[in-house]
């Protein structure tokens, strides 16, 4: 977006050069990497990037309100509700479409947010991989609040470990091995000596939990929880029995999952910024709008755009059966903002916020970008394509 940045690097770009990039980020556990890497990091100047910083912390005031407890209760379904939630969620990522102005400018628009971890782990890996093979101007950086690598895990390290041993804390995931972002577990493995573990390997005795690491019984106290209740729901009865989270254990929680859904979707109808699209729980509204095609309908309770209705009729509204649990938000049109040597891309930046026990606010640490030259953000959309796929983002400093 920095156009003479742009040209340098894209004159620069070999495909040699990327085949090689692609073999080293490959090299620490081939096979790994379940995802489109994209050719290109994406290059933010100063002042897009403080317009999605204030937006971040406009969202962050709202959260530490004293009532955000009370008005996001109804987030949570009640069959999903974890005991022992805590005061804070450790980990909080925010998504921004970049768009364009009648202008010409670029601007922010935020997309959706998650009381929820992202690719923290590889967040730390990919980067330095990326600046082994492609230089990166002078005063940018994808670390944010003075951090660098040692800085930023040893930041991890405190929010994900606490006061625990590494083998008394686990990644908890569903069939880890065989989940698409299985790479960024296996460097938190790396970074932080904490093993990925299937919630089917997990037993409890009486409220505490166990699982077999190499070959003995351990105790486990701190969850570092990367489980989806609605991915757990689709596929549960195939998993055999298993430890119901929802009981009353005698365990940690990073981030508890009660605020996947405190911090959501959900959270956006009560927030008005001119950088957040305006939204609606759909069970509010008095009417529905004329000019339904500027909107998207989202269900509340939905991880990775399933179930997200784009080209929204009056029909489809009609249809819910349970509008309490959808929104109406209105639609966000990404700029082609990234030149690439054929088609430009479009781009969406992650935002990767910590919360340290403590502490008033999160920090922003790091972030991810993706870049997409289909109708939505994702692999499905964009097949066959190329300079699309996972990235990062430079900030100017």
């Amino acid at each position: 977006m920095i156009k003479s940045i742009r040209e340098q690097f894209n004159a620069s770009f070999s495909q040699e050069k990327y085949e090689n990039f692609l073999q080293d980020l490959n090299s620490a556990h081939p096979g790994a990497i379940d995802f489109r890497i994209a050719e290109t990091p994406v290059f933010i100047e100063k002042k897009l990037g403080q317009e999605m910083i204030q937006t971040c912390e406009s969202i962050i005031d709202f959260i530490i309100h004293p009532d955000f407890n009370s008005l996001t209760e109804r987030a949570i379904p009640a069959d999903e509700i974890v005991q022992h939630q805590n005061k804070i969620s450790h980990f909080i990522a925010f998504d921004f479409g970049i768009c364009e102005n009648e202008t010409g400018s670029f601007f922010p628009a935020l997309i959706e947010m998650q009381g929820f971890p992202t690719l923290f782990g590889m967040q730390a890996y990919y980067p330095e991989v990326l600046e082994r093979h492609f230089k990166i101007p002078e005063g940018f950086s994808h670390y944010f609040n003075g951090l660098n690598k040692a800085s930023y895990l040893g930041l991890l390290q405190r929010v994900i470990m606490g006061e625990h041993k590494p083998e008394e804390v686990i990644l908890l995931e569903i069939k880890p091995h065989q989940q698409k972002t299985r790479i960024d577990f296996y460097c938190t493995e790396d970074y932080l000596g904490i093993a990925p573990v299937c919630i089917t390997e997990l037993t409890k005795e009486g409220r505490s939990l166990y699982y077999n690491r190499n070959g003995v019984k351990t105790r486990i106290k701190r969850i570092y929880n990367r489980i989806i209740a609605d991915e757990l729901n689709a596929v549960k009865d195939t998993l055999g029995p298993i430890v119901d989270l929802r009981e009353d254990l005698d365990v940690e929680w990073v981030p508890h999952p009660n605020w996947f859904y405190r911090i959501s979707k959900f959270t956006l109808p009560f927030l008005h910024h001119p950088f957040i699209p305006q939204t609606f729980f759909l069970n509010k509204m008095e009417s529905i709008p004329e000019d339904l095609r500027n909107y998207v309908l989202k269900p509340l309770f939905s991880f990775a755009g399933q179930g997200v209705v784009i080209d929204v009729t009056k029909t489809d509204i009609e249809a819910i059966e349970q509008p309490e649990h959808w929104i109406l938000q209105r639609k966000v049109k990404y700029a082609s903002c990234i030149q690439t040597p054929n088609k430009p891309a479009k781009a969406e930046v992650r935002l990767m916020y910590v919360w340290e026990e403590g502490k008033e606010r999160p920090i922003l640490a790091t972030n991810l970008a993706r870049l997409s030259k289909g109708k939505m953000i994702g692999v499905r959309y964009n097949k066959d394509k190329d300079w699309v796929g996972g990235s990062v983002a430079y900030f100017e400093q």
